[in-house]
């Protein structure tokens, strides 16, 4: 493979969608956790919560993200070294955080929407 072609499943166009997916459910749960935390109590405080459980999930995902850039490839050397069997990588593990993201921008969104909306 040439440097300038890139593999299968690795382009733009992919990350998109994963990130897209996920958002998009972000977004449907959302919605069900604001109506299920309306019927207890007020719309203010559904959408504040809904939101802020958003954007817990954001700050979790970036920070599992960084911290699999950063120590990646020395867990995977680790792993290899002590023969490990294990099929972690670094590159699973980034996906894996910019989904967990993407869930979080999804449901700040349900709440963003819900506060604009109604």
């Amino acid at each position: 493979m040439r440097s300038t072609e890139v593999a299968t499943g690795t382009g733009l166009a992919t990350a998109v969608r994963r990130l897209a997916t996920a958002g998009g459910a972000g977004v449907v749960v959302g919605l069900v956790a604001l109506a299920g935390l309306t019927l207890d109590g007020t719309l203010r405080a559904a959408t504040e919560t809904t939101f802020a459980v958003g954007a817990l999930l954001l700050g979790f995902g970036v920070l599992g993200w960084s911290g699999s850039v950063m120590a990646g490839r020395g867990i995977e050397n680790m792993q290899r070294y002590m023969d490990t069997g294990s099929d972690w990588t670094e590159t699973d593990s980034r996906r894996a955080m910019a989904r967990i993201s993407g869930f979080g921008v999804g449901v700040m969104l349900a709440g963003s929407l819900a506060t604009v909306l109604l």
